[in-house]
């Protein structure tokens, strides 16, 4: 049995972690290079830095930020955020990432998937799905870009199949009805997603508790999960929390 990832995630503006409800009421959450060290060493599988203004100010990656995390880390480190070209995911990978996620320039321009993957391998490139429900739910939850603030006209499930058409080795899906209310995943639309593809789907938006992680695994078919406010506020770590998954039955890697 493969066992499940647990991600501790980094929204970061201006060179500070923030976390937001439903990528609103932004707060301060510390220092990134500190905060990717704690999540690592609480058994955290992977961290995720997310400059989350990027796209919307029209700037690239701060990459003095991501250097200064990477220098901290010694478990898989994906960076998103900016990126726009293969040059931009290189001067990403050069800066200390093992992953770029991409979501608003896939949306404008889909080959850049394909051509990240070309120099880089499909392991290294994660598609990021910030999604918002529907009228029928998640059957027709339409994808989000530019940090949460513009609608595509296009469909969830659609765009992720054809994110793996194109190269993608991971979907990243975000939901913005969940996200920071500490409520639960968004099961129905996590599992509509990874029943759609074959490649590994990554949970985001809603955790708030042990039980909302094994029911994403389980009834969500989430192959990991990622979350922030409950691990920068310490509410729960990793540690903590693959013990309680594993007594759940969940398989995960249970930090020495």
């Amino acid at each position: 049995m493969l066992t499940k990832r647990i991600i501790a995630c980094l929204d970061v503006r201006d060179g500070r972690v923030v976390k937001g409800v439903q990528f609103v009421d932004i707060v301060d959450a510390g220092d990134p290079a500190e905060l990717a060290h704690r999540h690592a060493a609480a058994g955290a599988d992977e961290v995720v830095l997310l400059d989350i203004t990027a796209t919307h100010e029209g700037r690239g990656t701060l990459l003095e930020t991501v250097r200064r995390a990477a220098a901290k880390l010694f478990v898989p480190f994906t960076v998103g955020g900016g990126v726009r070209t293969a040059d931009d995911a290189a001067a990403v990978f050069n800066a200390g990432a093992d992953k770029v996620s991409i979501n608003s320039a896939a949306i404008a321009r889909p080959e850049l998937i394909g051509e990240i993957g070309a120099s880089f391998g499909a392991q290294a490139v994660i598609v990021a799905i910030d999604a918002r429900r529907g009228t029928k739910g998640a059957e027709d939850a339409e994808v989000y870009v530019s940090g949460g603030r513009k609608p595509t006209g296009l469909r969830v499930v659609e765009w992720a199949r054809e994110a793996e058409s194109r190269g993608a080795g991971e979907i990243l899906l975000t939901s913005m009805d969940t996200d920071g209310m500490r409520d639960g995943f968004d099961c129905e639309l996590t599992a509509a997603v990874s029943e759609a593809v074959q490649i590994p789907v990554i949970a985001s938006g809603g955790a708030g508790s042990a039980a909302h992680f094994v029911e994403v695994f389980g009834r969500g078919k989430a192959d990991a999960a990622l979350a922030a406010s409950i691990f920068h506020f310490g509410v729960t770590d990793s540690r903590e929390l693959k013990a309680q998954l594993a007594r759940a039955g969940v398989s995960v890697r249970l930090p020495c």
